[in-house]
């Protein structure tokens, strides 16, 4: 029988991202409402057992991350959004953060890239990787950052390679999480050294590392880092540096946010003199991406429920919530160029949208995309709040008629899923 954990590594692995999100947060009024609607959920809902299966894990987690990004980044937005652009973005790509009115004033700006945010890395020394430079014994070292200081003890067994020992430290100081990664890297000669790379970027000038190894105490722990040499310092930090309008500024990451408006991402250095042109896309430009995005939002969760379709059948009531919307206002999404198709959907005919979106009275004509998107957002957040619904279950006993009360099982099916077993 499968570990129900599985669906906590599957997310991991499939979504799990390590930058955050603008929609990771939410206001109270939002949480609320969620919870308001969570209540009415488990008010109704009879009670049922799921069958437990990778399949329907992976099922339920797909439908919990489609529908609520779809409904917050895509759905929820439809084609209001302002977008910026930017005039090289292989150098430096823009995203507009505020609102539409605090930008109504906002002129181009010019962003010249010199250098690059680069984080510290320790190459230790190539070694045979089929034999020990080290003795048989246990060594320590002391491992400091601008914050705190580490004390590392790692052994090395007679039947040990210099190969085997270098995955260990890896293996070490990596899973320690202090915001270091270690791999084992290999040159051409096929010898193999352990390099550490700080996960952070850029440094302060008040320091002079982003992290420092040393060896602790004895001779043989000196001698066991010598051989190894992850104290030898391959690249320091450096601090991204550009010009803003002609005017130096630095810059710790290469991501980082500009007057709380523009989240700027600086991809390689510009050339000599020729800084790029931030500001926002035309209107039509924007409202045709903004479009775009929302059709791909709408297709992506239709993708998800076929994807399942042979081995959930009950995945077939997320395909009619979601096509019926589409066919609901087939005729006027086709007559501003969406197109739905047979099978639900959509495409964009480019010349008809291109029209439409450039046409003195665009606001009418894409008032049916209103309509669509808020019925297309209301399906999208009952999904995400109650996925388990389209997995396949086993009904046990409906809820006494006029008499029914809330209970938390409902919901808590999907974080059970995710975190049985580890609690």
């Amino acid at each position: 029988m499968p570990t129900i954990d599985t669906a906590y590594h599957y997310y991991l692995s499939t979504y799990a991202k390590q930058s955050t999100s603008r929609y990771d947060s939410h206001k109270k009024s939002e949480l609320r409402s969620i919870y308001n609607n969570i209540v009415k959920i488990n008010k109704d809902s009879p009670l049922y057992k799921i069958k437990r299966s990778d399949d329907v894990q992976k099922f339920a987690i797909d439908i919990k991350v489609a529908s609520l990004s779809d409904a917050e980044e895509g759905i929820g937005n439809a084609f209001q959004k302002k977008l910026a652009f930017s005039s090289q973005e292989d150098v430096i790509s823009a995203d507009y953060l505020g609102n539409n009115h605090s930008s109504d004033n906002m002129e181009n700006f010019y962003v010249e890239v010199r250098q690059l945010a680069s984080p510290q890395i320790n190459q230790g020394a190539f070694l045979d990787k089929n034999r020990l430079n080290l003795r048989p014994g246990t060594y320590s070292f002391d491992l400091e950052n601008s914050t705190s200081a580490y004390e590392f003890q790692f052994s090395v067994n007679s039947e040990d390679t210099n190969f085997s020992t270098q995955n260990k430290l890896a293996n070490l100081i990596t899973n320690a999480d202090i915001g270091l990664k270690a791999s084992v890297v290999e040159n051409a000669d096929g010898l193999s050294a352990l390099q550490i790379e700080s996960l952070a970027t850029g440094i302060n000038p008040n320091d002079t590392f982003l992290f420092s190894i040393s060896p602790q105490g004895n001779h043989d722990s000196i001698a066991a880092i010598d051989a190894l040499g992850i104290d030898h310092v391959a690249q320091d930090a450096h601090n991204a540096v550009f010009l803003l309008n002609g005017t130096e500024q630095m810059a710790y990451e290469n991501t980082f946010l500009l007057d709380n408006d523009f989240e700027l991402t600086l991809h390689g250095t510009s050339p000599a003199g020729e800084p790029a042109v931030i500001g926002f896309k035309t209107n039509a430009d924007a409202m045709t991406e903004n479009i775009q995005t929302l059709v791909n939002s709408y297709n992506s969760v239709l993708h998800t429920a076929n994807k399942y379709s042979i081995t959930q059948p009950q995945s077939v009531q997320l395909y009619r919530d979601m096509s019926g919307t589409a066919f609901a206002y087939q005729k006027s999404l086709e007559n501003i160029g969406l197109m739905v198709s047979d099978n639900g959907e959509i495409s964009i005919d480019d010349d008809i949208l291109k029209e439409t979106v450039s046409s003195e009275n665009y606001e009418e004509k894409l008032t049916v995309l209103n309509d669509f998107k808020n019925l297309l957002n209301m399906k999208a957040n009952n999904a995400s709040l109650d996925p388990m619904r389209y997995v396949d279950k086993v009904l046990v006993t409906y809820k006494n008629p006029g008499k029914t009360f809330v209970t938390p099982y409902i919901t808590s099916i999907y974080s059970g899923m995710m975190m049985d077993e580890y609690c």
